[in-house]
């Protein structure tokens, strides 16, 4: 794809409306320096310098897409607690839509705290308590969608599997968006057995797809054009999922982009440095989403999600991409 190719796509986005509906968490980076092990164990002593919070999860796929459009929204359950009241007002900071999300006072909002010292993480603690929702929670989210269907031109699935997204809030939001002719996509986990059949598009990473698919996953050591086991993963979940598209995430092997009916394609990797790779899922749903509502081809949405991706493992914490580091990364393979 040639970058007036690229502009163009992009320049669609602005007005383009889409919708994250899945596992809502805040994301706290704590930041400090390792100066000696502590004596209490064989651990480093982190002497922290400051702190930094984003919206996390679903939250972040929304974020994401904030950087190219001008209305984005998000739906999930939030605690009424300290953490929840952090994260709404990140996102109203954020201009994201959050007025359709479920407040709950037994739900413990999640986080995620990263501890990083000489950039690198040291540790991860998660807060979380999985809680399915409610059949009331599932109607009154459903209701919210089928009531503003017609405002969006995409709906994004982000599961993280901590428990919003059952199967019956999943088949009944599908099935409306895709009567509507609506652009579905889906980051799946795959410990949560949900049917994915009414999806425009679903992205797993590698060890997801080949969960799903029930084949023994295994240490990439093949190119993946060559790798049976990958493309018989993605064939297999073309047809198990009946979705148009499948994008598969391969890490530092970029991603194999699979259609019905087609050879698959496989798209090596834009990442120049890496130093964090939290959220280049988040990221790649996202652009990948955008590109199709922005009527990219397939592939071209294949393209711009690795481009993208490869950007924001280039940076620390959980982080986005803009139009211009887009337009670079782009620039960069034409030199």
């Amino acid at each position: 794809m040639d970058l007036k190719r690229l502009r163009q796509i992009l320049d669609r986005a602005p007005s383009k409306r889409i919708l994250v509906i899945g596992d809502l968490m805040l994301d706290e980076f704590v930041w400090g320096k390792v100066g000696r092990i502590s004596p209490e164990a064989p651990v480093p002593v982190v002497h922290v310098t400051h702190e930094t919070f984003f919206p996390g999860g679903a939250a972040n796929v929304a974020r994401n897409l904030r950087e190219f459009v001008d209305r984005a929204s998000v739906i999930g359950l939030i605690g009424n607690d300290q953490s929840g009241h952090q994260l709404r007002e990140l996102l109203g900071k954020g201009k994201i839509d959050v007025s359709d999300s479920i407040e709950d006072e037994k739900f413990q909002t999640i986080v995620k705290t990263r501890i990083i010292a000489r950039n690198q993480q040291v540790v991860r603690v998660d807060r979380e308590k999985i809680v399915a929702p409610s059949a009331k929670q599932i109607a009154k989210v459903v209701a919210a969608v089928q009531k503003r269907l017609r405002d969006f031109d995409a709906i994004i699935f982000e599961d993280y599997g901590k428990g919003l997204l059952t199967g019956e809030l999943v088949a009944q939001i599908a099935r409306a968006a895709r009567a509507a002719k609506k652009i579905v996509t889906a980051d799946p986990n795959p410990h949560n057995l949900i049917d994915w059949s009414e999806m425009t598009a679903v992205k797993p990473n590698r060890a997801e797809a080949f969960l799903a698919a029930g084949i023994p996953n295994r240490d990439a050591d093949l190119p993946p054009k060559k790798d049976l086991d990958l493309v018989r993963a993605g064939k297999t979940l073309l047809l198990k999922w009946g979705a148009q598209y499948l994008l598969v995430t391969l890490g530092e092997q970029g991603v194999m982009f699979f259609e019905k009916s087609k050879h698959p394609h496989h798209i090596p990797t834009k990442a120049r440095t890496v130093f964090d790779v939290s959220g280049a899922g988040d990221t790649a749903i996202a652009m990948f989403t955008l590109a199709l509502a922005c009527n990219a081809t397939p592939l071209e949405a294949a393209q711009i999600a690795n481009h993208s991706s490869a950007v924001v493992v280039g940076k620390l914490g959980t982080a986005t991409v803009t139009r211009d580091e887009l337009i670079a990364s782009f620039e960069h393979d034409f030199k």
